[in-house]
C-alpha cells in the first residue's frame, strides 16, 4: 500500500532546488590570482610531478584518498528490482549522502548502462585512478559475484558489494550476539536459510567464517531446497548443496537453531517456527514485509529471538551500521582491498558495541539507554559510537593483514579525530529523537491552529516522538487538517483543548489567579487572560500535570510569551533569571549561541549562570562544552566595561567548575582558530575549536546566530529556553516545520529528565 503523503513529500524533497541530494564543492580558496596559480597553472604541475614520482602521493595531493565511487547498473535496485541505471540514480545519491553524513567520505555516484558483467568490469576497472574505493550497489545475482570477484583481482583499491557484504556483516554481528544470549555455540547450531541470492550467500559465507559448520547449513531458493542432486546451481550455490532428502522449507526449518531469511514476506509460517529448536534465533530480513512478523513468531515460540529489516521492530538489520565505517577505516590506512579479516573485525566490533554498558552512550540517551539482550542485539543506526568503534577495528585488521599502504601510527589519536567528527554532522538531533520515542511525553501546542504546527504534529505522530495536545478551536483545526491533506484524527493521534468551551476553564483561571493574585491580577483579569491567551492555557496545563511540556511562539512577540511563562512557572532551583540558547547546525558542525532572546544586557553573574545552564544542555546532545566568552577584546587588550564583564564571567565559571573548558574574553576568530589562540594566549583552558559562543548582550548573540545560519545555509534549532522549572520553549513566527519538530523532541526529553529527577 502506497503512502501518498510520503510519496509527495519525497518528490518535493528531491525537486527542491538544487535538484537531487548532492553537489561538488571546492575545498580550497579561489579568491586571488595567487590562489589560481596554486590550484591550476602553473602550480598544479608540481602536484602532478610528485604523483609521477610516487603514486601514493595522489592520496595526499588530491581528493582520491577520501573519494568512493558508488557504482550500479540498476539491475536490482532496493526493493524495486530491475529499473535501470537512470531510475536508480536517486538511490545512489542517497548512498552518497549516508557516506558523507556517517563517515565524512565523499562520493561520486556512477550509473552505468551495461548489463554484460565482463564489460561492466572493464568500465569500472578503468576508473581506478579516480577513486580510493569502489562500492558496488544494486547489481543482480549472479552477475554481482562475477563483477566483484574480477574487480578485486584487478584493482588495488577496496571493492565492496554492500548488498552482499554489508548485510553479511550486520547479520554476523546479530547472530554472534543472539547466540550469546541463548547460550549456544556457533560451531554446533543448525541453520536454515531461504533466499540464496547475493546477500544470502554472502551471509552464509560470513557465518562459516565466524565458525558455523557448512554441513549444518541447509538452504532454500525459489526452486526449492539446494541439494546435491540439482543441476541448475551456480558455483556459489553449489557450495551449500547438501546430500539431503529434505525438499521443503518446513523440512529444513524443523529442528533448526537459526533461521536466516532474505527472501519474501510471509514465507515462514508459525507452524514451522513451532518445530524449531529450543530458544530459536530468527532473522526475517525480507523488506518491507519480513518472512514472519515478530508477533506471529512469538505467539508460538515466546522465547524466540527475532530480528527484521524494519525500523518499527527491535533488532533492525540495517546496512548503514557498517558500510560507511568499513570504508572509513580502509581509506584511512590506504588499504589495497577489503579482505575477510577486515569484515570479521567489523562484525566483532559491532557485536561488542551492543554489549557495552549503556553509560558508553553518553548523555544523549540518558536513562533510556538500550540494554543488551533479546531486543537489543545490534546497535541502533544512529549510535554515535559506531564510527569510533568500527573504523579503527577495520584499519587495524588491514594493517595486520598487510593491506595498509599508510599504517596509522597512533591509534588513540586516530580515535580522537574520529570522535571529533561525529558531531560535525546534521545528525546531532538523532539521539534526542531516539530518547523522545523511548518514553513518549505529552506536549501542548499553544498555537494549535497554525498550519506549521499541524504539519509538524503529523511528523511527530508518524515518528512517535510526542503525544500532541492542540489548543485551539476544534472546527478550525479540523478544517485546516482537511485543507492540508493530513491524516490526523482528534482523540486518536492528538488531544484537543477547546479554547472556547473546555470544561476545565474555571479550574485553569482559578489556578492562574492563585499564582498571581499578589501581582496585581484580579479574578476578572485572570478569566480574560486565560480566555484569550493560549500560551497561558498551555502553561497552566503543564503546571497542573495535564501536559508534560509546551511549545509556543509561532504567533506574537517573544518577550510577551516569556512573561506569560514566568507568571506560571517558578525558576529552576538556584537560578535567578532565564536565558535562551540557539543552535545552528551547518556543514561544519553544531554551534551554540547565548543569549539570543532573553537578557538584553546581562551582568557577569547572569552570563555565568546562563552559561552553566547551557553546558547542561550541550551534554544532553552528548557534546563536551567548549566555551568562548566573546568580546571585541582579546585577553585584556581592552579595558572597557564590556570586556571586564566577560572577564568577570570567566572567573565565576572557573570558580564554579574548574574543569570546564572556558576562555575569554576573546574575539570570535580567536575562539574559532586554535592556532591563532595559541600564538596570542598559549596557556588557556580551552582546547580545540569553541562550540558554545557566549555573547556580551542580546543584540550580539541574535545577530551572530542569524548571520551564521543564513551565510552557511545552516539550520537553527531553538531558542532553547533555560532557567524555568517546567519544560517550555518559545519559538518565533518564522519557525519552520523542522524547527517545531526538533524543539518538541528537546522539550519531551527535558520532561523525561525532570520526571526522573523529581
Amino acid at each position: 500500500m502506497i503512502d501518498h503523503t510520503l510519496k509527495q513529500a519525497a518528490l518535493d524533497y528531491h525537486r527542491k532546488l538544487p535538484a537531487g541530494k548532492i553537489k561538488v564543492a571546492a575545498t580550497k580558496p579561489m579568491l586571488t590570482q595567487r590562489d589560481l596559480a596554486l590550484a591550476y597553472s602553473p602550480g598544479v604541475a608540481h602536484a602532478c610531478d610528485a604523483i609521477v614520482a610516487d603514486p601514493n602521493e595522489a592520496s595526499r595531493l588530491t581528493a582520491r584518498g577520501n573519494l568512493v565511487g558508488v557504482v550500479t547498473n540498476g539491475t536490482a535496485v532496493l526493493g524495486l528490482g530491475d529499473i535501470g541505471p537512470l531510475a536508480g540514480k536517486p538511490v545512489m545519491e542517497g548512498k552518497g549522502v549516508l557516506f558523507q553524513k556517517f563517515a565524512g567520505i565523499d562520493v561520486f555516484d556512477i550509473e552505468i548502462s551495461e548489463r554484460d558483467p565482463d564489460k561492466l568490469v572493464e568500465i569500472i576497472a578503468s576508473l581506478e585512478p579516480t577513486f580510493g574505493g569502489i562500492n558496488l550497489e544494486d547489481i543482480k545475482a549472479p552477475e554481482c559475484f562475477i563483477v566483484e570477484r574480477k574487480l578485486r583481482e584487478r584493482m588495488k583499491i577496496p571493492v565492496f558489494h554492500d548488498d552482499q557484504h554489508g548485510t553479511a556483516i550486520i547479520v554476523g554481528a546479530a547472530v554472534v550476539n543472539a547466540l550469546n544470549v541463548v547460550g549456544k555455540d556457533i560451531g554446533s547450531v543448525r541453520i536454515a536459510h531461504t533466499g540464496a541470492g547475493a546477500a544470502g550467500i554472502a551471509c552464509l559465507d560470513m557465518l562459516v567464517g565466524l565458525g558455523a559448520k557448512p554441513e549444518n547449513i541447509l538452504a532454500f531458493d525459489r526452486d526449492g531446497v539446494i541439494h546435491s542432486g540439482r543441476s541448475d546451481l551456480d558455483p556459489d550455490k553449489q557450495r551449500y548443496a547438501r546430500d539431503t532428502a529434505a525438499r521443503t522449507l518446513a523440512e529444513i526449518v524443523a529442528g533448526a537453531d537459526v533461521f536466516l531469511g532474505l527472501s519474501v514476506g510471509g514465507i515462514l509460517k508459525a507452524e514451522m517456527v513451532a518445530t524449531m529448536a529450543v530458544r530459536p534465533v530468527i532473522l526475517a530480513l525480507a523488506n518491507p514485509d519480513p518472512e514472519i512478523l515478530p508477533e506471529d513468531a512469538r505467539a508460538v515460540r515466546p522465547e524466540c529471538i527475532i530480528a527484521t529489516g524494519r525500523s518499527d521492530y527491535p533488532n533492525q538489520v540495517n546496512n548503514a551500521l557498517c558500510f560507511p565505517y568499513i570504508f572509513r577505516g580502509a581509506l584511512d590506512v590506504g588499504a589495497t582491498g577489503i579482505d575477510e579479516s577486515m569484515k570479521r573485525a567489523c562484525v566483532y566490533a559491532i557485536a561488542e558495541l551492543a554489549r557495552k554498558e549503556a553509560s558508553d552512550l553518553g548523555g544523549a540517551y540518558g536513562g533510556e539507554s538500550p540494554k543488551f539482550g533479546p531486543d537489543y542485539l545490534i546497535p541502533r543506526p544512529f549510535d554515535p559510537r559506531l564510527l569510533v568503534a568500527l573504523a579503527p577495528a577495520v584499519a587495524q585488521a588491514a594493517m595486520d593483514s598487510g593491506l595498509a599502504l599508510r599504517p596509522i601510527l597512533d591509534m588513540d589519536a586516530y580515535r580522537e579525530k574520529l570522535g571529533q567528527f561525529v558531531y560535525r554532522t546534521g545528525l546531532v538531533m538523532k539521539p534526542i529523537f531516539e530518547r523522545a520515542r523511548a518514553n513518549v511525553q505529552r506536549v501542548a501546542f499553544a498555537e494549535g491552529e497554525q498550519e506549521v504546527v499541524l504539519h509538524a504534529v503529523q511528523t511527530l505522530v508518524d515518528e512517535s516522538i510526542a503525544r500532541p495536545i492542540l489548543i485551539g478551536r476544534p472546527a478550525v483545526i479540523e478544517a485546516r487538517i482537511a485543507k492540508l491533506g493530513l491524516r490526523l484524527r482528534a482523540g486518536v493521534d492528538f488531544d484537543l483543548t477547546n479554547v472556547d468551551s473546555d470544561a476545565r476553564f474555571d479550574d485553569y483561571w482559578q489556578h492562574y489567579l492563585r499564582l498571581n493574585e499578589r501581582k496585581g491580577i484580579t479574578p476578572s483579569a485572570a478569566k480574560n487572560l486565560l480566555r484569550s491567551r493560549p500560551t497561558l492555557i498551555a502553561a497552566v496545563m503543564v503546571e497542573r500535570g495535564e501536559a508534560d511540556a509546551l511549545i509556543c511562539g509561532l504567533v506574537g512577540r517573544y518577550q510577551k510569551k516569556l512573561g506569560y511563562l514566568k507568571s506560571v512557572f517558578a525558576f529552576d532551583e538556584g537560578v535567578r533569571s532565564v536565558a535562551a540558547m540557539t543552535m545552528v547546525v551547518n556543514s561544519k558542525g553544531a554551534w551554540f549561541f547565548l543569549d539570543t532572546h532573553c537578557q538584553i544586557d546581562p551582568s557577569a553573574e547572569q552570563i555565568a549562570e546562563a552559561t552553566q545552564q547551557a553546558c547542561i544542555r550541550l551534554r544532553l546532545f552528548g557534546i563536551v562544552p567548549k566555551v568562548a566568552l566573546l568580546s571585541h577584546s582579546n585577553f585584556g587588550s581592552h579595558d572597557d566595561a564590556g570586556a571586564a564583564k566577560m572577564r568577570r564571567a570567566r572567573e565565576l565559571l572557573v570558580a564554579a567548575d574548574p574543569k570546564l573548558e572556558v576562555e575569554g574574553e576573546m574575539q570570535a576568530d580567536t575562539a574559532w582558530n586554535e592556532d591563532l589562540r595559541e600564538r596570542i594566549f598559549p596557556h588557556g583552558m580551552l582546547k580545540g575549536r569553541a562550540n558554545l559562543f557566549v555573547m556580551p548582550n542580546l543584540s550580539a548573540a541574535n545577530i551572530a546566530y542569524n548571520i551564521t545560519r543564513v551565510m552557511t545555509d545552516g539550520v537553527a534549532i531553538g531558542p532553547i529556553l533555560m532557567g524555568l522549572a517546567r519544560p517550555g520553549h518559545i519559538l518565533t513566527p518564522v519557525s519552520t516545520v523542522r524547527r517545531v519538530v526538533n524543539m518538541t523532541a528537546i522539550a519531551a526529553v527535558e520532561a523525561q529528565i525532570r520526571k526522573r529527577e523529581g
